[in-house]
């Protein structure tokens, strides 16, 4: 994997010029230069100069080999016309030299990779090749006097995909909940390419979290003192989250355990690795459990760290338990459609469709335990999900990091955001995706695998769902997770027995 290494250092690094020529070379322009040129650009939002060291990276697999020419001319006419795609951070004037999001020309030839892989490996174990090209990717910074956004193209069957490409992206340039739909808004259905891929309905609930439809007078009184009641949960369940949220960045730490971090130098190498779930089988938890996709995703997740941790540790007390946390990042965006998405887009109301970093997050307690009812472990992860869903701590956290970083500045607001990541142990993410088969650029896609490096963290899980898979991806520091395969078949084990047991419930009923 040197040589990968070496192929992306030594690429040529390009200069861009705006419209009358005028030279950019990236962060180190100054904004005058920019004014000049007629561009004042759009101001960073908070959040994105947050994650100034954290990247987002999709694994994609697809069925056929590359048709370079279709990608090319689908990349150029779908995603690089995006402002974000198509811009760099410049620093304004400012004393203190905020970035604003300056329009520039796009070379494609900068952005689309084919990386030199050593012939042997790759014929020897095709799937360990792209492995450890994409942990490769963490180790490498992105050229900033560019749009931050990559294409790697390994073009080369696995026993996944007939090829496969990673999408490394800037995490300024949006969350993971906008680049994938937006990564969506350029695919079609594979069934019928003239139309957008099918997803899942949207979301019942309307406005904001805090909204309770207060029931009819015919209803009873009960019913309007538990409407009334409500409110009262919800703002004691704030105060006690926002408590927690001051004192996890003052003093309150998890546990050292084998999944917090130990090696806290930064930049660390970071394996992405990815295992596909049955879809089916997680509905039917959620069904037999009369609970969310989400609930069964936490529980399998405790279920598969606890399977971890006993087996590496040696300890077989059925009486132990450890409460380590994670940051669940949550969307905070309006639940719009992705067909409505795109038709502002075609439309030429881009602007209205926010691809920016809009996330709040919570500290979501995770249990390790060992349990004889494997669907104990979705029993506490839907009690405690339900617990946090009544609580403002979301909306507290992101206006909280946007109200820091005004006021104190990048360095301080920084400061505590890292604080508080390095004082939980995980971070934790569930994204929804097509449940049809979809086309990228015309190559049909076979998974889905986005995951990421950046934060603090020794663990990082998201999950992510793709037709009729769930995958799970981790991103973990490898010298720490040398055999985080075994973790993932955790995962498989985990699912495996909730089935098994959700099975029983459903027959006993």
């Amino acid at each position: 994997m040197d040589a990968a290494a070496a192929t992306l250092r030594k690429r040529q690094l390009s200069v861009h010029t705006g419209s009358n020529g005028t030279a950019a070379t990236g962060a180190g322009v100054g904004f005058g230069r920019a004014r000049h040129a007629g561009e004042h650009g759009e101001p960073v939002s908070p959040s994105a100069r947050l994650v100034e060291d954290f990247y987002i990276v999709v694994v994609i697999g697809i069925a056929t080999p590359v048709n370079l020419p279709a990608a090319r001319a689908g990349i150029e006419a779908q995603l690089a016309r995006y402002p974000r795609f198509r811009s760099i951070q410049v620093k304004d004037g400012s004393k203190d030299g905020h970035p604003r999001w300056v329009p520039t020309t796009v070379n494609l030839d900068d952005h689309i990779i084919y990386p030199k892989l050593d012939a042997a490996a790759v014929a020897r174990d095709p799937d360990r090749a792209v492995e450890d090209y994409v942990t490769t990717l963490s180790t490498l910074p992105m050229d900033e006097s560019r749009p931050l956004w990559e294409f790697h193209i390994l073009d080369f069957p696995t026993s996944e995909a007939a090829a496969t490409t990673a999408i490394r992206v800037h995490h300024s340039l949006g969350d993971g909940m906008s680049l994938l739909t937006l990564l969506m808004a350029c695919t079609r259905s594979a069934a019928d390419p003239a139309r957008l891929p099918a997803m899942p309905p949207l979301p019942t609930r309307r406005g904001a979290i805090w909204e309770r439809p207060r029931p009819p007078a015919s209803a009873g009184a009960l019913a309007l003192a538990a409407w009334a009641w409500s409110f009262v949960a919800l703002a004691w369940h704030t105060v006690v989250d926002v408590a927690s949220f001051f004192a996890t960045i003052l003093f309150l730490r998890d546990p050292h355990t084998l999944f917090k971090r130990v090696n806290l130098e930064p930049h660390q190498r970071k394996r992405l690795v990815h295992r596909g779930l049955s879809l089916g089988d997680v509905k039917f938890v959620k069904n037999a459990m009369n609970c969310t996709v989400n609930d069964v995703l936490v529980g399998v997740t405790y279920a598969a760290l606890s399977r971890y941790y006993f087996r590496k540790t040696g300890d077989a007390d059925p009486s132990k338990e450890i409460r380590v946390r994670s940051m669940l990042l949550v969307n905070l965006r309006p639940t719009t459609s992705l067909k409505a998405c795109v038709n502002m887009i075609e439309s030429g109301k881009e602007s209205d469709v926010k691809w920016g970093n809009e996330l709040g997050f919570i500290i979501l307690p995770f249990h390790i335990g060992l349990h004889d009812d494997p669907l104990q472990y979705v029993r506490k992860a839907k009690k405690i999900v339900d617990r946090k869903k009544s609580s403002l701590e979301v909306v507290f956290t992101h206006l909280a990091a946007e109200f820091i970083l005004k006021v104190f500045g990048l360095k301080a607001a920084g400061a505590i955001f890292h604080r508080m990541i390095s004082h939980t142990t995980i971070s934790f993410s569930n994204m929804i995706g097509p449940v049809e088969q979809v086309e990228f650029c015309g190559h049909p896609v076979v998974f889905i695998a986005p995951s990421g490096y950046g934060p603090p963290e020794a663990l990082t899980v998201n999950f992510q769902s793709y037709v009729n898979t769930m995958m799970v991806n981790l991103a973990v520091d490898e010298a720490q997770f040398p055999d985080c395969h075994e973790l993932l078949d955790d995962f498989v084990e985990s699912l495996r027995l909730i089935r098994g047991a959700a099975s029983s419930v459903g027959k006993n009923h």
